[in-house]
């Protein structure tokens, strides 16, 4: 059996201190089979806070990539894919995706791996918790509402999955594809895990947490507290949460025959939260 050799794909943004941490954290792996080797493939997107000189003095064996502001997570994953496949790369067998905020345990790759070995032709999800470790953050995610799927000491099935820590398989990256370029930001990895159920290939959550990373604070963007109706919805159209067309493309691809209502929803929603909170 050829040795497992991870390209791993991240991108960043300002946040040096945790940019940094999930790096070292990668720079700890143990537990891999003889032979196996992890590159990573770093895309930042105009970073001002020092972080591409951090990681070039930290982490030298980085294949880092400075790109313009204007290049969310979506877009920088797909550029971070093309570079681990690009002529002057080491082959690989696996992709993993990793936010650049996940802290993993040491042996977190290599449990990801042998969950990979009983499931050869699936994407393999690592759930992450709070750094309390009180609660699942990110994971697989199933059924209508897109619930959370908890790790139960067995490989769980998914419906689709964030995208903060997902290995795939080459066989699987070359059937599947990279994130969708009409998402640049969000959506991407709901859509991806979805288009692979379609494509008849099955996603499974690890057996156990693989890492730490905290949600995103709930009351930031178009939920933040006093905003004017036209504020919070220029924040919900934004690339950073939902932008119409990417958000339309989705609701087409995986909402039909309801999309036209599952496109003006939240839209209509976020209007109506925002002016009853200002009324009252």
């Amino acid at each position: 059996m050829v040795p497992p050799q991870l390209a791993v794909l991240m991108t960043s943004h300002n946040r040096r201190t945790t940019t940094l941490s999930a790096l070292d954290a990668l720079a700890r792996q143990r537990g891999l089979p003889e032979g196996g080797a992890i590159r990573v493939y770093l895309v930042d997107a105009g970073s001002t806070d020092g972080t591409p000189e951090a990681v070039r003095r930290h982490h030298p064996g980085v294949h880092l990539m400075s790109v313009g502001t204007e290049v969310f997570w979506g877009h920088g994953m797909r550029i971070a894919s093309r570079n681990s496949r690009g002529a002057d790369s080491a082959p690989w067998t696996h992709q993993l995706w990793l936010n650049d905020d996940v802290t993993l345990h040491d042996d977190a790759v290599a449990h990801l791996l042998t969950a990979s070995q009983d499931h050869p032709d699936a994407v393999i999800v690592g759930a992450v918790r709070a750094h309390d470790a009180a609660r699942t953050t990110y994971s697989g995610r199933r059924g209508r509402r897109l619930a959370l799927v908890e790790p139960s000491g067995r490989a769980e099935p998914c419906d689709t999955y964030n995208g903060n820590v997902v290995l795939l398989p080459r066989a699987v990256r070359e059937r599947v594809g990279d994130i969708d370029r009409r998402f640049p930001h969000g959506m991407g990895d709901y859509d991806h895990g979805l288009r692979a159920r379609k494509l008849g290939v099955p996603a499974y959550v690890a057996p156990r947490h693989v890492g730490a990373c905290d949600s995103n604070p709930p009351l930031t963007g178009s939920r933040e507290p006093g905003l004017p109706v036209r504020e919070a919805l220029r924040r919900m159209t934004s690339v950073r949460e939902l932008p119409p067309r990417a958000w339309w493309v989705y609701c087409l691809r995986h909402g039909w025959p309801w999309a036209p209502v599952l496109m003006v929803s939240p839209y209509v929603k976020t209007a109506a939260r925002t002016a009853v909170a200002r009324w009252s």
